[in-house]
């Protein structure tokens, strides 16, 4: 049986600011993101099984995006607990804003290996993270490949 990859894109909102960056990102701003999720795997050949002909259900997959990243990302704003930040971080917790704190510059680059990893650890064992895309606007993204990882 072939091996085929298959893709679910998933919409969320998030600020973040990046401490000691030179230009405009270091103020506090957010980005409508776009991510690309694709795994990789057999299609399951058992016709007695509910899911026969699919590498993993969508909405298993969607499943496991969301818990482990849209429904934590989505409308927080995001800071390298690691900076000054985190006295920004405190006050808008304060106020029931909701501020996720990682120990990473919150860049497109350092989020999707971020992403991927949680990913990883959640998917059935025949099923591999091929790859990902985390855009953060209509010209800018950064990719994660399994192959270069």
């Amino acid at each position: 049986m072939s091996t085929i990859r298959i893709t679910k894109q998933f919409n969320f909102e998030t600020g973040h600011a990046l401490y000691g960056y030179d230009g405009k990102c270091k103020n506090v701003h957010g980005h409508s993101y776009k991510l690309s999720v694709t795994v990789s795997g057999k299609p399951i050949t058992d016709n007695t099984n509910v899911k026969f002909g699919m590498v993993i259900d969508f909405s298993d997959l969607k499943k496991i995006v969301n818990e482990e990243i849209v429904d934590i990302f989505d409308h927080a704003t995001v800071f390298n607990k690691n900076t000054p930040h985190v006295e920004l971080a405190k006050e808008l917790m304060d106020r029931d804003h909701h501020v996720l704190l990682v120990d990473y510059q919150p860049t497109s680059e350092m989020m999707v290996i971020d992403f991927a990893q949680k990913i990883i650890s959640r998917l059935p064992n025949n099923i591999k993270l091929h790859s990902m895309k985390l855009q953060e606007t209509d010209s800018s993204f950064a990719e994660w490949y399994a192959s270069e990882n």
